[in-house]
């Protein structure tokens, strides 16, 4: 039973989601694997995702200790309770509706010029695909990486399909000699 009644968001399963793949782990490798892993289809700032271990730990769903030796930092594992409340919420099929938030669209809709942000828009879809298609190497066909994997072919379509859109209007606009 959790100590402390808490409201859980995305960032507090994110957590969840991270110790129960990862097992016991720092703030700091819990930020490392959210940026090769969650982050791609999930953003987190990190101010909030640094602070939510010690949340989670306080309401009762994570246990926390101190490193043995060296800098002697904290180190979060996932206690009975936070794995049951972690399953409960990833077994609803109940999920918010999606989210599209990319910066370039909305500054073009404020007015800005929509070749060079969508030119430079291209180039860092074309990296972030590389990347996560990678990362999709690495995970393989391993069953126990499936939810990973899952989640990484979402970011990777999620990505092209970004690409081809910007590239497409790209194209109209080359063809049409405007701008």
């Amino acid at each position: 039973m959790m100590r402390k009644p808490i409201r859980l968001g995305g960032t507090s399963y994110a957590v969840l989601s991270l110790l129960e793949l990862f097992g016991p782990s720092t703030p700091y490798d819990l930020k490392q694997a959210l940026e090769r892993s969650i982050e791609n289809f999930w953003p987190v700032p990190h101010t909030t995702f640094y602070a939510e271990p010690a949340r989670l730990a306080e309401a009762g769903l994570l246990s926390e200790r101190q490193e043995a030796g060296g800098r002697r930092r904290k180190v979060y594992e996932l206690t009975e309770e936070g794995r049951r409340v972690l399953h409960e919420w990833a077994d609803s099929p109940e999920v918010a509706p999606p989210q599209l938030r990319e910066e370039g669209v909305l500054k073009i809709f404020a007015g800005g010029d929509p070749v060079p942000i969508f030119k430079q828009r291209c180039e860092w879809h074309r990296a972030k695909l590389a990347e996560l298609e990678g990362y999709l190497e690495a995970v393989g066909e391993l069953p126990q990486w499936q939810g990973v994997r899952a989640s990484l072919l979402v970011g990777v379509n999620y990505h092209r399909m970004l690409l081809e859109a910007m590239e497409s209007f790209l194209e109209s606009q080359a063809a049409t000699g405007s701008s």
